[in-house]
């Protein structure tokens, strides 16, 4: 099969480097992709939200299977526009419709959605600039800590807890005039969930589901869970505190009911979804959907995926995926994000990257903002790089890490250093 990944993130790095392992797949293309995604596929220069330049290589190059991995080209509606082409009637695509994909496009939508199939959530409001006032008076009526989140797509950054009501009101104030633009016209105000996060991954094909291995990410810029929201700063897999049964609870009061209410919308899905879950007093709760694979969780779920990736996303996307089974690891997995300086705020690129240490069987470096140059590698985005570790247990995963971590220099690197502690007694 000839395959194609949209997208140019650690995400999609980790999604070449398991569809590279497989039989099936005989010639891999990812666009633009980045210089990890180079050395394993042929990249390609057309931007994730190039309709008519993707449907051109998708028949140029007689692509048989798309997955597109970023949810922007999803929320814009990438696979309604191909699934258009009578000329790509015989292609596989791995993403949901324009329709389906609201329930990350928007979080009002994915709330009434939540509420419709009796998917357990935190109340919520909405509010626009007009509202101003009245998104005012709902913060004081709230217990602290206060949560704001922009409607929209904000790249994971639209998201605001703070305690002081003064700094939540004036969160609300520069969201409304246009802090992440069309993507804060509206703000969902939320009541405080008190619990520890984490984010489960399910393949569907609309009917039937398989669920992949949970995740816990690290969002905030510095240790302790300080600082402002990022794209994610690290993830481990398995997740201790979620086990067979509170696993259970998950399946039969969220992703269930979820496959069941996409269903009864009619929505075309065929991929994944993403619950962004927390747990409270052994109670999931859902904080979020998203309609693709996480960044970084996808670095650490690949790894302990045993079957091969391919047959399984050739199902989902035939609508066949009770036809094929999944095995995992029982291993751990670490990943560590690597950032420029500066970073979640302005940074600057071009720095050169030394990867003294390459892949072996215990570290993997996933690469997201790398580019490469004259056989040099340089960085090209906020988050550089994800250095995952395997092990058989957590604590050897984040020493393999760890390990590699150390490996790697640029001038401004910067990296929270206490990734998967929480999770461990000592490290």
């Amino acid at each position: 099969m000839k395959i194609l990944i949209l997208g140019s993130g650690g995400r999609e790095h980790a999604l070449a480097w398991k569809i590279n392992q497989s039989d099936l797949c005989d010639k891999l293309f990812v666009t633009p992709g980045n210089g990890g995604t180079a050395e394993i596929a042929t990249n390609l220069s057309l931007g994730v939200n190039d309709k008519p330049g993707i449907s051109d290589a998708l028949l140029h190059l007689g692509i048989d299977l798309l997955v597109i991995g970023p949810e922007d080209p999803l929320v814009n509606g990438m696979v309604d526009f191909l699934k258009k082409e009578p000329k790509l009637r015989d292609l596989l695509i791995i993403g949901p419709s324009a329709a389906g994909a609201l329930l990350e496009g928007s979080k009002n939508f994915a709330k009434k959605f939540m509420l419709k199939y009796g998917i357990p959530t935190a109340a919520s409001e909405i509010f626009t600039k007009a509202d101003l006032a009245a998104g005012k008076q709902f913060l004081a009526s709230l217990t602290p800590p206060y949560v704001l989140k922009a409607d929209g797509l904000a790249g994971g950054k639209g998201v605001i807890i703070t305690k002081d009501l003064h700094e939540a009101e004036e969160s609300l104030e520069k969201l409304l005039s246009g802090q992440f633009g069309a993507a804060s016209e509206n703000v969902l105000i939320e009541e405080f969930l008190d619990g520890i996060e984490l984010s489960l991954f399910v393949l569907t094909d609309g009917d039937t589901y398989i669920i992949l291995p949970e995740a816990k990410d690290y969002k905030r810029i510095s240790e302790g869970d300080t600082g402002p929201n990022t794209g994610g700063m690290g993830a481990v897999s398995p997740v201790s505190f979620a086990d067979a049964h509170f696993m259970k609870k998950v399946e039969d009061k969220i992703v269930a009911p979820t496959i069941e209410g996409i269903k009864s919308e009619g929505f075309d899905y065929n991929g994944f979804v993403f619950f962004g879950l927390i747990k409270i007093d052994d109670e999931p709760m859902v904080i979020e959907y998203n309609v693709r694979m996480g960044d970084p969780e996808t670095q650490v779920v690949m790894p302990r995926i045993k079957s091969d990736i391919v047959p399984l996303l050739v199902a989902t996307a035939q609508g066949k995926l009770s036809d094929v089974s999944v095995t995992f690891e029982k291993n751990a997995v670490a990943t560590v994000v690597l950032v420029s300086a500066g970073y979640p705020g302005p940074y600057e690129s071009g720095e050169r990257i030394i990867i003294a240490s390459k892949e072996d069987k215990n570290m993997i470096p996933f690469h997201a903002g790398t580019i490469q140059k004259d056989d040099t590698l340089l960085t090209d985005g906020g988050r550089v790089l994800a250095i995952t570790g395997l092990g058989n247990q957590l604590r050897e995963a984040l020493t393999n890490s760890y390990e590699g971590v150390v490996s790697v220099k640029w001038r401004g690197m910067n990296y929270r250093k206490d990734i998967g502690f929480d999770l461990t007694k000592s490290f």
